[in-house]
Order: C-alpha cells, then sequence, then structure tokens
C-alpha cells in the first residue's frame, strides 16, 4: 500500500492531466446537441460532388423556414377576432333609461305624446345596442369581419357595424334631429350619455386561442420522397426545389439516427473525435510549450478556456442558433496571448472551432469565418496592455468578420439582395463583448494566479511602493537594476522574447539587497568596504542571500511566480568567484558549494537573457579606460564563461539569440560610456 500512495505521488502530474482530459472530454460530448449528423455537405448554388445520391428511407419535403413564416403572417393577417358582447350592461341601460326619461325629458313625459316620445327613445337604444359599443378603437378596417359573441352564439358582422364612444355623439343627433323631436336633441344626448356605457370588448384569450389552432394545423411539409428514389445526381446545382429536398433529407436523417438503439454509437464517435482535437492540443503544449506542460495551473488555464467557449457556443447553438455569430470566440486568443504567447492562442482557437464544427450550422463558413478572424487577431494585437490597440484590432476584427460573410452570401445568393443584417449586427454586437477581454484578464489573474502585460506595466512602475523603497536604501542598486532593465528589454527585442518581462523581472531581480546595502560595491562610498572585517565565506553567505531574501520579500509583496523566478535564477548556480578565490588562496580545500548560488539556473530565454545583462553590466563597471574593442572582448568574455559553466542548458535560447544578445549588449555598453568608433592608423 505504501508502495502504491508512493508511486501515485510520483505520477500525481500526469494522473491530473488525464483526469483533466478525460473532464474536458466528458463535458464537451455530453454539452453537444442530441442529434446525429449528415455525413454529405453541399453548398447552395455549388454542384454536387458526391456519387447520385438515393433517398435511404422515405421522407417528406419540408417547407421552408421563409415558406413557413410567409404562412403564418397570412393566417395572422386573416384571422377573425372575437368581441364579447356583454348583455348585462345593456339591461342595465334600458332600466336606467326607464327610471330617469322623465328627469330629462320632463316636458314630453307630462304631454299626451310622452309615451310615443319615451318609445322612440328606446328605439334608439335598441339600435345602439344592436351590435353595442366598443370600449376603444381597434386597429381594425370597417370592413374587417368580426365575431360577436353573445353568450354561446358568435354572429358574424364588419366592425365598422360597431359604436365606438368618439361617434356616438354624432349618431344619436342625427336620429332626433331627422324626428320630431329635434328641439330636445340636447336632453336626449344629456340622458344617453348619463345611462349609456360600452359593453363590447375584445376577446384577447379566445382570438389568441383560435388562432394558436389556426398555426398549429399549418402542414409544415409538401409532398415525399420514396425509399431509392434519386436525390440529386452527380453535377447537378444545390438549388431550388434540389436544395430544399436535401435540406429534408438531411433534417430527417439526423433526427431518425440518434435512437436508442445507436445512441452510444454515435457519443462513442464524437468522443472519438473531440477526443483526437484535444489530443493535438495536448501534444502542442507538450512539444513545444514544456513550461505550461509542466505547470499544472497553467495547463488548467489553458483547457478551461477551451471548454467555456465550447460551452457558451452549444448553449447559443441549442436555443438560439440564429445568434451563434455573437459568441466572441477571439476572446480566446487574445486571452491566451496575454498570458503565453500568440501561436499557442491560435492553435487553442483551432482546435476550439474544429470541435464545434461537429454543431453549428454551416460549418465549413462558420469554421472559415472563426479561423480568419483568429488570424487577423494574433496578427494585428501588439500591446494588449494599450486601450487603442485593442480596439483597433476588434475593429478590424469585425471588418473581417462582414467581408467573409458577405462573400459567402454573394456565393451562396449570387447578389447582395436579401442580405440578412441580423448576423451582421452579430459580428458588430460580438466585437462589442470582445472590449470586455480587459476586465476578463484581471479575472483570470486572481483565479489562476498569472501574469499580464497589463500588470507587468503596474508592476514597472518605478514609483510604486517596493521599487520606491528599493531607490531609498539602495539607490546603487536600484541604479545598477535600471541599467540591466535597459539593456536586457532591448536584447529581448532583439530576439522575440517578452520584453516587457523582462524588463520587470530586471527591475525586481536584487531587491534582496535592500536588508544589506552596503555589503555590495554599487552602494559602498569611498569611506570602506564592509567586508574588510569579515571573512570570505561570511561576505559570500551574505553576497549569496540577497537572492534568498529577495524572493521572501516578493512573496510578501505578493508578486507573480513569473516575476519572482527572475530573482531565483539571476545568478543560476553560478559561483561568488572574488570571494571563492580569496578563501582558496587561504584555504586550497575549500568546498565550493559554500560559495555557489542555489540556483535554479535559468530555464526560459527572459530568465536567461537576465542573467546575461546583469553580469555584464555589472561587471562593466571594473572597466577603467574602455574602448570599443575592449568591450567587445569584455563582453564575450563573461558570457561564454556563463555558458561554459552550463547556465543556459535548460533555457530555451539559442547559440544565434546569444550571439544576437551580444551584440546588442556591445553596442549598447559602447553608447554608455560615449565611445566612438575605432579607426585604423
Amino acid at each position: 500500500m505504501k508502495n502504491f500512495f508512493s508511486t501515485l505521488y510520483q505520477y500525481q502530474t500526469i494522473l491530473y492531466k488525464v483526469f483533466l482530459f478525460i473532464t474536458t472530454l466528458v463535458l464537451i460530448v455530453y454539452l453537444f446537441p442530441k442529434g446525429g449528423i449528415f455525413k454529405y455537405e453541399f453548398t447552395k448554388g455549388k454542384p454536387w460532388q458526391n456519387e447520385n445520391l438515393y433517398a435511404p428511407f422515405d421522407f417528406a419535403i419540408a417547407k421552408t423556414k421563409e415558406e413557413l413564416v410567409v404562412e403564418k403572417q397570412k393566417i395572422t393577417a386573416n384571422i377573425v377576432p372575437y368581441f364579447q358582447y356583454d348583455t348585462v350592461q345593456v339591461h342595465t341601460a334600458k332600466e336606467l333609461y326607464g327610471t330617469t326619461f322623465s328627469q330629462y325629458l320632463t316636458v314630453l313625459s307630462e304631454s299626451n305624446s310622452g309615451d310615443q316620445a319615451r318609445d322612440f327613445g328606446k328605439t334608439i337604444l335598441d339600435e345602439i345596442y344592436r351590435y353595442g359599443i366598443v370600449d376603444k378603437d381597434y386597429e381594425y378596417t370597417r370592413k374587417q369581419q368580426i365575431f360577436l359573441n353573445r353568450g354561446n352564439e358568435a354572429e358574424a358582422i364588419h366592425y365598422g357595424q360597431l359604436l365606438s364612444s368618439s361617434k356616438l355623439r354624432t349618431y344619436i343627433s342625427k336620429k332626433v334631429d331627422q324626428s320630431e323631436y329635434a328641439k330636445f336633441s340636447s336632453e336626449f344626448l344629456a340622458l344617453y350619455f348619463d345611462i349609456i356605457k360600452p359593453n363590447v370588448q375584445l376577446n384577447e384569450h379566445l382570438t389568441a386561442s383560435v388562432l394558436k389552432n389556426e398555426l398549429a394545423q399549418i402542414i409544415t411539409t409538401r409532398g415525399s420522397i420514396t425509399k431509392g428514389s434519386r436525390v440529386i445526381a452527380k453535377g447537378e446545382v444545390v438549388e431550388g426545389n434540389k436544395l430544399k429536398v436535401l435540406s429534408s433529407l438531411k433534417k430527417e436523417y439526423e433526427s431518425q439516427v440518434w435512437s436508442d438503439k445507436n445512441v452510444y454509437w454515435i457519443i462513442f464517435g464524437y468522443a472519438i473525435l473531440v477526443a483526437l482535437a484535444l489530443l493535438m492540443l495536448l501534444l502542442f503544449i507538450r512539444k513545444y510549450r514544456t513550461d505550461i506542460f509542466g505547470n499544472n495551473r497553467q495547463f488548467t488555464f489553458v483547457f478551461f478556456n477551451v471548454l467555456i467557449m465550447v460551452l457558451i457556443t452549444t448553449f447559443v447553438v441549442k436555443y438560439a442558433s440564429a445568434f451563434v455569430y455573437m459568441v466572441p470566440l477571439c476572446i480566446l486568443p487574445l486571452v491566451i496571448k496575454a498570458f503565453f504567447d500568440s501561436r499557442l492562442g491560435l492553435f487553442s482557437l483551432i482546435i476550439t472551432v474544429l470541435i464545434l464544427g461537429f454543431i453549428v450550422p454551416n460549418s465549413y463558413e462558420y469554421m472559415f469565418l472563426h479561423t480568419i478572424a483568429g488570424i487577423v487577431t494574433i496578427l494585428t494585437i501588439s500591446g494588449s496592455y494599450k486601450r487603442a490597440n485593442l480596439f483597433i484590432t476588434v475593429g478590424q476584427i469585425t471588418l473581417v468578420y462582414i467581408l467573409a460573410y458577405l462573400a459567402f452570401h454573394i456565393i451562396h445568393e449570387g447578389s447582395i439582395d436579401n442580405m440578412d443584417w441580423k448576423t451582421a449586427q452579430s459580428f458588430l454586437l460580438s466585437g462589442l463583448v470582445t472590449l470586455t477581454v480587459h476586465p476578463l484578464i484581471y479575472v483570470y489573474e486572481k483565479v489562476f494566479g498569472l501574469v499580464s502585460d497589463v500588470s507587468l506595466l503596474e508592476l514597472s512602475d518605478t514609483n510604486s511602493g517596493l521599487l520606491k523603497k528599493l531607490s531609498d536604501t539602495a539607490p546603487g542598486t536600484f541604479h545598477h537594476s535600471l541599467n540591466v532593465a535597459n539593456i536586457a528589454e532591448a536584447a529581448a527585442n532583439e530576439i522575440g522574447a517578452n520584453a516587457m518581462l523582462v524588463r520587470v523581472g530586471a527591475l525586481y531581480h536584487d531587491i534582496g539587497k535592500m536588508g544589506t546595502p552596503t555589503y555590495f560595491t554599487e552602494n559602498q562610498s569611498s569611506s570602506g568596504n564592509a567586508h574588510d572585517t569579515l571573512s570570505p565565506k561570511e561576505s559570500a553567505k551574505i553576497i549569496i542571500d540577497h537572492v534568498i531574501k529577495g524572493v521572501e520579500i516578493a512573496k510578501k509583496q505578493n508578486l507573480p511566480d513569473r516575476v519572482i523566478d527572475f530573482i531565483r535564477t539571476h545568478h543560476g548556480t553560478s559561483v561568488v568567484h572574488y570571494f571563492y578565490t580569496k578563501e582558496k588562496e587561504m584555504n586550497p580545500d575549500v568546498d565550493r558549494k559554500d560559495f555557489q548560488y542555489t540556483g535554479p539556473k535559468p530555464f526560459s530565454k527572459e530568465t536567461a537573457i537576465l542573467m546575461m545583462s546583469d553580469s555584464v553590466e555589472a561587471a562593466s563597471k571594473s572597466l577603467k579606460n574602455p574602448t570599443s574593442s575592449l568591450i567587445e572582448t569584455f563582453v564575450d568574455k563573461i558570457i561564454n564563461k556563463q555558458m561554459e559553466d552550463g547556465q543556459f542548458v535548460n533555457a530555451n535560447i539559442t547559440f544565434k539569440e546569444i550571439k544576437q544578445v551580444k551584440k546588442v549588449f556591445k553596442r549598447k555598453l559602447t553608447n554608455i560610456y560615449h565611445l566612438r568608433i575605432e579607426y585604423p592608423e
């Protein structure tokens, strides 16, 4: 059992990667829409490239979305609305008429013709409520047919036969003015307006229910194809009825193939394809990004971002496939590049697009658009910490999306007519969402403990707390760090390394000297040397300890691990040569390890550049009468010695790049000492 746990601990990194790989694979396959994939690809307006296709089973020809929309619009426009007639209100009005007639028309009521006048008014009231008064003006024409619902009976009339409150006065006045009671028009109006209330209103629930039933009866197919019938011949252009038949076959195939009988086989097929795509990403990281492969946190970060993009896209495809282009996939290479490099960012995007190609509509078009946009993202973004650069890049990405989509539309339709501008708007919205990459990077920094160029820019501020303290307590070391940062940054730019990271690493690499600044030559005055009272071994320990103290200070100040790496590695496993030689003169049996830095050795281009820059800049202070030839010899000697000691064996830096770095150092030091080129006599 003990051996088992020992073996488990030994291979914990590999086991974690296997677990992460399998988890990502299972989640992606689980998220995929439940449906098969039609094995033929076809494009509207293009010839059928495969052999003659025959129907594998009977299937109906589905109507297109456009045809169904037209039918639904036609039914909706022609639906006959239902209005509800309130008989209670009518009875109430008639009862009030009988009790209030004499109050408004006293003269008529007391005359011999009182009963006739009362009957005349009742006749008008009956005519008003023959079809009723609507509660408000509805947007129907006078000739619009409607159903007037009285209880369980519905009468078909025209909307114009209903009276509205706005037309009621005109109607009553006209009736009274044409009678023998014209001079009592105002009294009749007052009477009617006191007792008459609207009694007809639109029955929205019943109308909607009828509309729903009508829409449900729409036939979604027209005609059918029998098994064995030829669907399309090789070379025929996919358009018109052929396109409709192929689309119907594809839809029917994808719905039939996903059944209880073969569901596990289809999942197995999906799993193999997704596993191959993820395996390519894993192998790429293992071969070309060994530092990321060896860091479980960074490795998880890459797979997590791929999974998130697949999750968001599958969700959109499932519930709103028309907005699939609104998903900002270009955030993926921007985020990956912010923390690592452009090649990994582009490779991650391509793997993600390949996975999504299984589930998105128009997969070739989708993959082409996002691949081109991803390449543009990688080629155009530089200095992502600059806000203007991000805006420019997003603008270029959006423009490429729209141009490519326009080109596909022209290929499919033969013109720019019927352009789906909603898709173009999706690209614009996707661009706006991409602008959220900066706050997203900040979140990732806190969650995964990574460092981006934005954070590096903040750390490079020499007025920040730690660097300000360094300049106050150890001004010589601070000045030395600035010089190292300048020449290291120039060297990094020359060989394509991360110049911003190198500069920040150089600024902080000697913060461990703040505790004992006077024991380092750059901070000593002419009054004396603090090492004169110490043994070589004690002096060497103080010098070596500045690396350990620097790491401790950096961790207390929560500096990123990538910056701490520069503090740990800027001396590698080199020896404090001066005190080692001095001790050896007194004691030939001296232990070399007592005068050797604990390391580790530089393990990247950036940390290797800092080691070379630190040694060259510090040693250059010993040059009394520097000349161009002396500087060239001096730089070659120091860096060659480091190479002989094997300080760069773990760094992915080539001999050619080291030669370029030397060239930059020589040029920079020549400029520092204001030397002219030496001409032969």
